[in-house]
C-alpha cells in the first residue's frame, strides 16, 4: 500500500502542485515550452504506470471499507454511459481548456457543444469515473488508486482555469462567464444555452461505440464484469 500511496502522491504532484500552480510559469520560463511539454509527459507517464504496477499488490492486501450499495452497482454501467459521452464529446469538440489544443478562446464560437454544459467535459468525465470505480470497489487501495486519480481530475479544472486566466486575461473571463465548471451551472444559470446542432449526431455516436466494446471487454480486461448479474 505504501508504494502505491507514493506513486498516487508523485502523480497528483506533478499535475496539481506543478502543473497546476505558477510554479509551471517558473519551470517554463527557465525551459521554454516544449522542453516542459516533453518533461512532464514523461513524469506523468511515469506516473501512471507507477500507479498501474503498484495497484495489484495494494489491492491483494487492501482492506474493506463499506458496503457497496446494490443501487450503484446496478446503475454502474449508466453512469460509465456518461462518462464516456463526456470524455469522448469533449475530447472532439475544441475548447479553449483542452491541455493540447491550438487557442481557439478568440473565436466568435468558442462556446460550442458541450462547453455549454461544462467547460471541462474530459476532467470531470475521468472525476467521475474515479469516484465510481472507488465507490464501487470499496477498499482502501481503491480509495487511493481511484481516488487519487478523481481528485487530479476534478482538482485539475480549477488549475486549468487559474492558467488560463493568466494565458488569455480578458478573453478568459469573456469565456468563463458563458461558461461553468460544475457540469449544468451555467445552463441552469443561464449564461448559455445548449444547441444540440453543435454537438452533432456523429460524437454521441463514437462516444456509444467505444462504451459498448469496453462494457463487453471489461471482463477480459480487468477480470470483473459491470453488467449486473454477469458475475466475476
Amino acid at each position: 500500500m505504501e508504494n502505491l500511496i507514493w506513486a498516487t502522491l508523485f502523480f497528483i504532484a506533478i499535475h496539481i502542485v506543478i502543473s497546476g500552480t505558477k510554479l509551471r510559469d517558473a519551470i517554463v520560463g527557465a525551459t521554454g515550452e516544449k522542453i516542459y511539454s516533453v518533461l512532464f509527459s514523461i513524469a506523468s507517464l511515469v506516473g501512471i504506470v507507477w500507479m498501474v504496477k503498484a495497484y495489484p499488490n495494494a489491492k491483494a492486501n487492501a482492506e474493506m471499507l463499506w458496503m457497496p450499495p446494490k443501487a450503484l452497482l446496478d446503475s454502474a454501467p449508466l453512469i460509465m454511459l456518461i462518462v464516456f459521452l463526456f470524455v469522448v464529446i469533449g475530447a472532439l469538440t475544441p475548447n479553449p481548456t483542452a491541455i493540447l489544443t491550438k487557442n481557439n478562446i478568440s473565436r466568435d464560437d468558442a462556446v460550442r457543444g458541450i462547453t455549454r454544459i461544462t467547460r471541462h467535459p474530459v476532467m470531470w468525465g475521468f472525476g467521475i469515473w474515479g469516484l465510481m470505480h472507488m465507490a464501487v470497489n470499496a477498499h482502501s487501495a481503491a480509495v487511493v488508486f481511484f481516488g487519487g486519480l478523481a481528485f487530479t481530475a476534478l482538482a485539475g479544472t480549477i488549475a486549468i482555469d487559474g492558467k488560463r486566466a493568466r494565458a488569455y486575461g480578458d478573453q478568459w473571463q469573456s469565456f468563463k462567464t458563458q461558461t461553468s465548471n460544475i457540469p449544468f451551472a451555467a445552463l441552469l444559470k443561464g449564461s448559455t444555452k445548449f444547441k444540440w446542432s453543435e454537438i452533432s449526431w456523429w460524437r454521441p455516436l463514437i462516444a456509444l461505440v467505444l462504451y459498448i466494446v469496453l462494457l463487453m471487454g471489461h471482463r477480459g480486461l480487468f477480470g470483473v464484469s459491470p453488467i449486473p448479474g454477469m458475475g466475476q
